[in-house]
């Protein structure tokens, strides 16, 4: 009762006329007190005095602070740093701000020595737990500290047998946490070559060219900044203020045309070496849809890890990275996409950042990381590339609109507005700065919106500074304004910077980089490093591919179209056997039909290949994924398998109901030459999706391209003039009905509709040149684009 009524002595004033000397306080009134300013006893008019239990307490979880941990005055000093071991201090203003990590918060206790102590950790209901195994050991609890209050009270005396320790054990330092849960690990990565960012007055523009003249469009103006290993370096500003831009041109992604100033790591220019030391998660997620989480990690790391590690050692990787970044349970799910349900946003998003650190970067770019999630997950993505920062990583990501505790989260910021450089420096004394020039909110706001506000060069919420007052009242324009325009308020602040902070900031990018001469010539070697040969390459991309396109090639639509249109031939040529010449022209008629459709077909669906991973393929090749004609070679013969079922699917349907001549060689060759035309029709798709990636364009020459084919094929028109016969000549509709037809009617007559019944050998060359010379066409095309 005493130590009860000492406790609450200590509550500044929250107790009014309480004191120890108060009789008429009893503990049933105290508890109900103490319950009311949010501390919850329990369970404690029932506990066991015999055993020595002890009543736990712990906070709401919405009051539950971010604390370091501090030594008792009681305790063992010599064990008072080691809570601090992942702990960064950073001075801001004057003070202190202590970088920590928000899934486990450790507090000293009397008497703490080697594993023991008593560790307060975050559970997935997000409240405080004093862990038993301590409590069993005899030690005191020490202190805990209330988020409302801001008071500590003393533990003494409590102790609680063995037996009752091992039965109330409920945590396991070893369960997978997940991020999403309320609590995660530690995320661990070890070190790697650390970079020195800096750039110096990179500009940036674009040409827009018209009908009649061509205008260049500033993006970016002196632009100048540094960022180091260990920092997290956010670039904020409204929409087309030139974030994503400025990002592209740090990473590397970004080279045409070429931007003005200086862009050094250690002091060294950009190499083709840094590709595979840079990671950078773009703003949209791109991912194939149809693979699973873990699979898209797996096949990342055995295309980018090093050649040193076997293959075992790259898939163990890619499962520590899942469970780092809390992707345990989703690891079996497909990703998902537009028409496919998948993973949820956070999750995608982790995913998008596994791809990137599974090769442990120097450098770690993202694009607006935490657009379109929900604010708590936001939080935990960017606490996730604060660890990984600790780690000696550089840290950079554009941010739209982040929250307040998000933006304290920030080693530095960049302000950007119109192109032009707000602010560079501590994120912490980016208000301190904007204060200074007289631009301070008048109302209790967001720090980020504030300062999102200033680069609108919106003041209505601010105080408007002498300066910008006397520049409105000069102007003969603006004298009836009683608030600056947008653009007078923006070339205040360029013009504050520039005076106030820019020599500064010029003065710290003149400092060289405190490594030595050996590591900063790392950066300059211009070898490519692949994390397998071609073979290797060749390989994964080949099963990626099969395992991604099953599910369009095996999906009951497409399965649906074909069978309904085999049924149909079947019904119409039922049974139209031919046994004389005479009998020719209506089966026929069939035969070009199919010829048509499987040249048809093929094209529509190939022309939309390489449009469609158009952005999949920058982003792997801009990483040195693997090698342009290893992909090429392994989408285009991964598709050769499933190619084959759908056209045997529906010639077993149609060939058999038509009575097509029945014998096992004819079905054979049949079968040979259908896939002949598929082939040869699926690289004329490649190859027009290559040349023109706009889909619109690719579709209606696409549709042309076929349809004079069609025309040329030599069953509607049987006398071509001379100048136009050669079309036919690069028909593969025309070999192919040849081919048909001497395939099904060698046997009744020599010479069908002026065509001689020959061995068909010039027409099976003729479609063969036509597979390997319309994929020839799309790879020159492909690397025309300059892909990565």
């Amino acid at each position: 009762m005493t130590f009860l009524l000492r406790m609450c002595e200590r509550l500044n004033g929250k107790l009014d006329g309480v004191s120890v000397r108060d009789q008429n306080l009893n503990t049933t009134s105290l508890c109900s007190l103490l319950s009311s300013l949010n501390f919850i006893p329990f369970p404690w008019e029932t506990m066991d005095k015999q055993n020595s239990t002890f009543g736990l307490w712990r906070t709401q979880s919405d009051q539950l602070p971010q604390m370091l941990s501090e030594p008792s005055a009681g305790g063992d000093s010599g064990n008072t740093g080691g809570d601090e071991t992942h702990s960064r201090r950073r001075s801001s203003g004057g003070g202190t701000h202590s970088r920590k990590s928000s899934r486990q918060m450790v507090f000293a206790s009397p008497g703490r020595s080697g594993g023991g102590g008593t560790h307060i950790r975050k559970t997935r209901s997000d409240q405080m737990k004093f862990e038993l195994d301590d409590v069993g050991s005899g030690t005191a609890l020490s202190r805990a500290s209330s988020a409302s209050f801001g008071f500590s009270f003393p533990f003494t005396g409590f102790t609680m047998p063995p037996d009752d320790i091992a039965d109330s054990r409920t945590y396991d330092d070893d369960i997978s946490e997940d991020l999403e849960g309320g609590t995660r690990k530690k995320f661990e990565i070890e070190p790697t070559l650390p970079i020195f960012l800096k750039f110096k007055e990179v500009s940036y523009k674009i040409v827009i060219k018209g009908i009649t003249s061509t205008l260049e469009k500033d993006v970016l103006n002196g632009i100048s900044g540094a960022v180091s290993p260990g920092e997290v370096l956010a670039l904020m500003g409204p929409s087309g203020s030139g974030k994503t831009t400025l990002l592209s041109l740090l990473g590397g992604r970004l080279t045409n045309p070429d931007p003005g100033g200086s862009i050094t790591y250690n002091d060294q220019p950009y190499s083709k070496f840094l590709k595979s030391r840079i990671g950078f998660v773009t703003q949209d997620d791109i991912l194939f849809p149809h693979l699973t989480v873990k699979e898209t990690l797996t096949y990342a790391a055995l295309l980018r890890l090093p050649k040193t590690l076997t293959k075992q050692e790259k898939e163990k990787r890619a499962s520590d990275v899942i469970r780092e970044l809390g992707l345990d349970r989703c690891q079996d799910t497909m990703i998902g996409g537009s028409f496919v349900r998948g993973v949820s946003g956070g999750e995608r998003k982790r995913v998008c950042i596994g791809l990137e650190i599974i090769i442990n970067p120097s450098l770690l770019f993202l694009d607006e990381p935490t657009s379109g999630l929900d604010s708590t997950t936001a939080l935990r993505i960017i606490e996730l590339l604060q660890d990984i920062a600790e780690t000696q990583k550089t840290v950079l990501t554009t941010i739209h609109q982040p929250s307040s505790r998000l933006f304290h989260k920030f080693d530095k910021l960049i302000l950007l507005g119109k192109g032009n450089l707000l602010y560079f420096g501590k994120a912490s004394e980016a208000m301190l700065h904007f204060s200074s020039i007289g631009c301070s909110p008048l109302i209790a706001m967001n720090p980020a919106e504030f300062l999102l506000d200033l680069a609108n060069g919106n003041i209505n919420e601010a105080s408007v500074p002498p300066e910008l007052q006397d520049m409105v009242g000069n102007s003969q324009t603006e004298t009836k304004c009683e608030k600056p325009t947008p653009t007078v308020v923006h070339d205040y602040l360029v013009e504050a910077y520039e005076t106030r902070v820019a020599e500064e900031t010029k003065k710290e990018l003149m400092v060289p980089a405190p490594l030595d001469d050996d590591i900063k010539s790392n950066v300059q070697s211009m070898k490519r490093e692949w994390g397998a040969n071609w073979r290797e390459q060749y390989s994964i991309l080949f099963w990626r591919g099969l395992k991604e396109r099953q599910h369009d090639y095996f999906s009951w639509l497409r399965v649906t179209q074909v069978l309904v249109t085999a049924v149909i031939l079947g019904l119409l040529w039922w049974r139209s056997q031919v046994h004389s010449p005479n009998e020719l022209d209506n089966q026929a008629g069939l035969l070009f039909f199919i010829a048509v459709f499987w040249a048809f077909f093929p094209v529509f669906t190939a022309i939309f290949t390489f449009p469609q991973e158009r952005a999949m393929l920058n982003k792997e090749r801009a990483a040195d994924m693997y090698r342009l004609s290893a992909y090429f070679l392994a989408r285009t013969t991964s598709d050769l398998p499933l190619d084959l079922f759908l056209p045997m699917l529906f010639l077993l349907v149609v060939y058999f109901m038509a009575g097509l001549r029945l014998t096992a060689g004819s079905f054979f060759l049949t079968m040979v030459t259908l896939f002949l035309c598929i082939v040869a029709a699926q690289g004329l798709g490649l190859a027009i999706g290559a040349m023109l990636t706009d889909m619109k364009k690719a579709t209606t020459l696409a549709s042309v391209t076929v349809m004079a084919f069609m025309l040329a094929g030599g069953y509607f028109v049987k006398d071509v003039p001379i100048f136009i016969a050669w079309l036919r000549y690069l028909s593969f509709n025309y070999h192919t009905y040849r081919l048909l037809l001497k395939v099904q009617y060698e046997t009744i007559s020599p010479v069908i509709d002026g065509i001689r019944l020959d061995s068909g050998l010039k027409e099976a060359t003729a479609l063969g040149i036509m597979v390997f010379g319309y994929r020839l066409l799309a790879y020159l095309s492909l690397r025309r684009m300059k892909i990565g």
